[in-house]
C-alpha cells in the first residue's frame, strides 16, 4: 500500500476524509479517485456483494435504490427502528482479535442487509481487512509523526490520536449526515488498549460519541489465553476498570470460542466455589490476591453481559446483537438522561459565567460619572461602546452635529495655545527682571 509521505501536521490540517463507498480488501489499494459504481458492480458479479448491499452503499442509480429500498431491511438485527445508530466501540488487549472481530461484524451486518458505518482508529495498522468509511491513516501519517516528534511506537499512536481528536468534529458531522442510512457504527481502536482507554484523546472521542449517539463498549477477551484463573482475573479487572472509566453499557465478548469453549469462564463468574477450586491449584503468591479480588467482583459479575463469539467462524453473533439491543435500550433508559443532565448543567454554568462577566462590565462602567450625560430628545441612547470610545464632553448639547469645526486639528490647536502661553510667561518674567535691575541701579546714580 503506497501512501503519500507528508508533514504530519499539514496532513491533519487537511481535515478528515470520508470514503462514501468503501471497498473490500479484495480490490486494488485505496485511492481517492475511483468509480464506486464500477467497483461495486464488479463485487456483485463476483458474488461478494448483492444488489441490496450496493443499494445500501449508494452504488446504484436512484431508481434502483428506490426499488431495493421498498423491500425493507429483511432480517436486520434489532426489530425496533431507531432514529440514531448505535456506536459499538470495540476494545481489547493486543492479540485478542479486535480487528478480525470487526471484520466479522461487518460481514455479518452486510449479510443481514444492514451495512454498518465503519471507523478505523488504529494509525499503526498496515492494512484493514474491512471496508472503512473513515480511516485515521487518511488524516494522520503515523510514521511521519514518529519521525517529526522523535517518538516510539506507543507515543506515535497517542500523538496520532491526539491530532485526529482535534478534527473529530468533522467525524461527528459525517455521522449526523449518514445517521438515517446506518443502524450501527463500528469503531476499531488501536491494538494497545491503554493508548485509547487512558489517553485524553480516547476520552474525548468516547464522550463526544456518547453525547450524541447510543454507545456500547464491547470488550474483546481472548478466551484461549484466560484458562488460568490469574489471567482470567486480570482480564476481568481490566474490564471492570474500563466500565467505570467509560460509564457506558458494557459487553464482554469472549472471542476464539472455536479454539476453546467459554463455558468454564461463565461458570467461574457465576459460581465462586468453582473459581476457588481452580485457584487452589495455583501455587503462586498472586493466587491469594486473586482470591480476594474475586469476592470484590461479585457485584460486577451480576450485571455483566457476557457472550461467547468466534471472529473466525462467526458463531455467537446472533446472541451478541441481542445483547447489543438490550445495552442500547439501557443507554436510552439510564445513560441518556445522565448525559442530558450534564449537558444542561454545562449550559447553566456557561450562562452563569456570562452573567458574571456582564455584571463585572456593568460595575466597571458604573465607575464612570454618568450623571452629566443628558442626551437630547432627538439623540439615541448611547451604547456601552459609545461611552467608552467617545472623546470630549458628551453632555455638550449646544454643539451642532454638522459643525464647521469638525475638520479642525484639535491637537495642533492645543499645542499652539501652549506655545503662546509659554511665550507670555517668558515675556512677563523678562519685564519683572528688568524692573528689578532698574531699581537696584538707582542708588548708584549721582
Amino acid at each position: 500500500m503506497v501512501r503519500t509521505q507528508c508533514s504530519a501536521e499539514n496532513k491533519t490540517n487537511q481535515g478528515v476524509r470520508e470514503v462514501k463507498s468503501p471497498r473490500c480488501r479484495e480490490f486494488s489499494s485505496p485511492s481517492p479517485f475511483y468509480d464506486s459504481t464500477n467497483v461495486f458492480t464488479a463485487a456483485r458479479n463476483t458474488g461478494l456483494l448483492t444488489t441490496d448491499d450496493m443499494a445500501a452503499a449508494g452504488a446504484l442509480p436512484a431508481e434502483k435504490q428506490e426499488s431495493c429500498a421498498g423491500r425493507g431491511d429483511g432480517g436486520s438485527p434489532g426489530a425496533a427502528a431507531r432514529d440514531r445508530p448505535v456506536c459499538l466501540i470495540v476494545l481489547g488487549m493486543a492479540g485478542s482479535g479486535k480487528t478480525t472481530f470487526v471484520q466479522r461484524l461487518t460481514a455479518y451486518l452486510h449479510s443481514v442487509k444492514a451495512p454498518p458505518y465503519v471507523i478505523n482508529l488504529d494509525p499503526a495498522v498496515h492494512e484493514v481487512p474491512f471496508p472503512a468509511n473513515i480511516d485515521i491513516r487518511d488524516t494522520v501519517n503515523y510514521k511521519e509523526v514518529m519521525k517529526q516528534y522523535g517518538l516510539g511506537p506507543n507515543g506515535g499512536i497517542v500523538t496520532s490520536l491526539n491530532l485526529f481528536a482535534t478534527r473529530f468534529d468533522q467525524v461527528m458531522h459525517f455521522l449526523e449526515k449518514k445517521q438515517q442510512n446506518h443502524r450501527y457504527v463500528l469503531i476499531d481502536t488501536p491494538g494497545q488498549i491503554e493508548v485509547f482507554t487512558w489517553s485524553a484523546s480516547g476520552t474525548i472521542i468516547t464522550e463526544t460519541l456518547a453525547s450524541s449517539f447510543p454507545c456500547v463498549v464491547i470488550y474483546v477477551m481472548d478466551t484461549s489465553r484466560s484458562v488460568s484463573p490469574v489471567t482470567f482475573m486480570s482480564n476481568m479487572l481490566y474490564a471492570c476498570s474500563i466500565l467505570y472509566k467509560t460509564k457506558l453499557p458494557f459487553i464482554v465478548a469472549m472471542n476464539k470460542t472455536d479454539i476453546i469453549d467459554h463455558s468454564f469462564a461463565v461458570e467461574w463468574m457465576q459460581d465462586f466455589e468453582v473459581f476457588q477450586d481452580a485457584l487452589n491449584q495455583e501455587t503462586s503468591y498472586v493466587s491469594n490476591l486473586t482470591r480476594s479480588m474475586s469476592l470484590v467482583l461479585d457485584e460486577f459479575y451480576a450485571h455483566l453481559r457476557v457472550v461467547g463469539v468466534s471472529a473466525v467462524t462467526g458463531s455467537g453473533l446472533d446472541q451478541l446483537f441481542v445483547q447489543v439491543e438490550d445495552a442500547a435500550n439501557e443507554y436510552e433508559r439510564e445513560y441518556r438522561p445522565e448525559y442530558e443532565r450534564l449537558r444542561k448543567q454545562l449550559a447553566e454554568a456557561q450562562n452563569s459565567k456570562q452573567q458574571e462577566q456582564l455584571e463585572r462590565l456593568r460595575k466597571d462602567l458604573g465607575a464612570v460619572d454618568m450623571a452629566t450625560t443628558a442626551p437630547t430628545e432627538a439623540a439615541d441612547t448611547p451604547s456601552s461602546s459609545d461611552l467608552i470610545m467617545s472623546r470630549g464632553n458628551p453632555d455638550d448639547s449646544e454643539e451642532d452635529e454638522d459643525s464647521d469645526t469638525d475638520d479642525i486639528d484639535h491637537t495642533a490647536t492645543e499645542e499652539s495655545k501652549e506655545v503662546d502661553a509659554f511665550g507670555n510667561f517668558l515675556k512677563e518674567r523678562k519685564e519683572v527682571v528688568q524692573l528689578r535691575n532698574r531699581k537696584c541701579a538707582l542708588p548708584d546714580d549721582p
